[in-house]
């Protein structure tokens, strides 16, 4: 009804111009055959393959009006006319593109509308009017479905299921299905209705099983451009060792995160700075398995541009996507890469960094952002201060049980029992490690003992990691003046 009212409202208000830029059309135009039949106008639809028709409701009860597949013909043919009318124009952005003619025939309807009475209504995937067009003109942008339309949806085809499998209904459980049209949030009827169906004629069923694929079809359906990506492998904060306090601030806020409770407090994300192999990007991506949550990765590297206001634009465009893909988690890896503002950019760096201070303030979608960052000194105090992100944590080197407990993980992941091995000594030798170097150390003496047809034991991988020289030695002094940094202004993650 939102839809019907402000539609309506533009088209009342003697808008001559409107552009809908969507992927529904069919849903567009049964908004405007409703709103000519109520307000008495004629409806006449326009395409690039059947030229004018008769549009609306009385398409096809009604002789068509002349066909004209030649935009100039058909604008010359609109602006001859004396009646009130709504011509709905579709795929019409190429005729704009350098065709002066087509372009004045548009501005001399639009400036005539006082005589004409009619409102050209364009229908793209995308639409820019041109700058002798833009201030006679409107945009009108469909509201997404709320969670009672998609529900809606669902019932509808569950019943198409049904009746094409007699005795039978679909089956599913309330979870389920509440995290089913909380991930549908953010695409319009048409593909939800694609995505349901998915979900339900597979096998029958709405099940935990089908959440990650329909994420992931939903998330071509946006289109990303590269920008950003949608991560699959999530395992849950279990795979983390250490990350205490990170784990408990996550729990106090789980059900917030689910989109639970007050909307006006939801977590906006936090950073999480520290050294190189310390497990930030691994928590990033349990963080997402944790929630339950599908996982988006922004890539700065691909978000630059060499053309002045592209970097920000893509920016924008792949901020609105993950707002698409909300609930979600937003990971911005390396952060400070991105928005380094002391480089000699023409400023590409302020812009950038502007464009995503201001959305980390307004937004209000349901996308939590997990940033990572490993030199402070590139971070811009503007980032830091409370209100942009909930919280700073900092990611030391892993204290002996955490050192433990990421040897368990990896020797386990490697099908070694840890309970044959001498832990205590192993972290004993792995002081000053971080959890990658850990990892390698465990890599390489399975190479090394394979090389001897012997399985790995404790003393091959005390070898392997006194054979290491930690990034905590070898990077000693600018570890220091980290630490130093963060010990008053950050939340220790451990």
């Amino acid at each position: 009804m939102t839809d019907v009212r402000d539609l309506a409202l533009m088209i009342r208000s003697r808008t001559p111009l409107i552009v809908v830029e969507t992927h529904d059309e069919k849903r567009v135009l049964e908004l405007v055959a409703g709103i000519a039949m109520r307000q008495g106008l004629s409806c006449h639809e326009w395409t690039a393959v059947r030229g004018l028709e008769r549009g609306g409701l009385a398409r096809g009860a009604l002789p068509a009006a002349p066909k004209s597949l030649d935009p100039e013909a058909l604008l010359t043919e609109i602006l001859r006319g004396d009646s009130h009318a709504i011509y709905v124009l579709c795929d019409f952005h190429p005729y704009l593109r350098d065709e002066p003619k087509t372009v004045r025939l548009i501005r001399e309807i639009a400036l005539d509308y006082e005589r004409l009475h009619c409102t050209l209504l364009f229908i793209s995937h995308r639409l820019e009017l041109p700058p002798e067009l833009s201030r006679l003109g409107a945009r009108f942008e469909l509201a997404l479905p709320d969670s009672e339309t998609l529900m809606a949806i669902v019932r509808e085809q569950a019943a198409v299921w049904s009746q094409a499998h007699p005795g039978e209904r679909v089956r599913t459980d309330r979870d389920t299905l509440e995290r089913l049209i909380s991930n549908l949030r953010g695409v319009n009827e048409a593909d939800a209705r694609r995505l349901i169906r998915h979900a339900i004629f597979t096998d029958g069923a709405i099940t935990e099983s089908d959440l990650p694929a329909i994420n992931r079809l939903k998330f071509e359906l946006i289109g990303a451009d590269g920008i950003l990506a949608l991560e699959y492998d999530t395992p849950t904060l279990d795979a983390v060792a250490g990350l205490g306090r990170v784990k408990r601030w996550l729990d106090k806020r789980r059900r917030a995160l689910a989109g639970e409770g007050d909307e006006q407090d939801r977590p906006k994300g936090i950073l999480l700075l520290g050294v190189q192999g310390g497990g930030k990007s691994l928590a990033a991506r349990c963080i997402a398995g944790e929630l339950g949550l599908p996982l988006l990765r922004l890539d700065f590297g691909a978000l630059y541009n060499k053309f002045i206001g592209e970097t920000e634009r893509n920016l924008r465009e792949s901020l609105k996507q993950a707002e698409s893909m909300a609930p979600c988690v937003l990971w911005m890896d390396e952060i400070e890469k991105g928005i380094d503002v002391r480089g000699s950019d023409n400023s590409t760096s302020k812009r950038v960094l502007g464009t995503l201070l201001t959305w980390l303030a307004e937004n209000r979608a349901q996308v939590f952002v997990t940033a990572t960052a490993n030199d402070i000194q590139a971070l811009p105090p503007e980032l830091l201060r409370k209100g942009r992100l909930d919280e700073i944590f900092f990611v030391d080197l892993p204290g002996p049980e955490a050192r433990r407990q990421i040897l368990e993980i990896h020797l386990r992941k490697r099908d070694c029992d840890p309970a044959s091995f001498d832990l205590d000594l192993l972290v004993e030798h792995c002081e000053g490690f971080t959890g990658a170097e850990i990892e390698q150390a465990v890599v390489s003496a399975r190479y090394a003992a394979a090389s001897r047809n012997a399985a790995v034991d404790t003393q091959a991988l005390c070898r392997a990691l006194d054979g290491t020289v930690p990034l905590s030695v070898t990077m000693a002094e600018p570890m220091a003046r980290l630490r130093a940094w963060a010990s008053e202004r950050t939340v220790p993650a451990d």
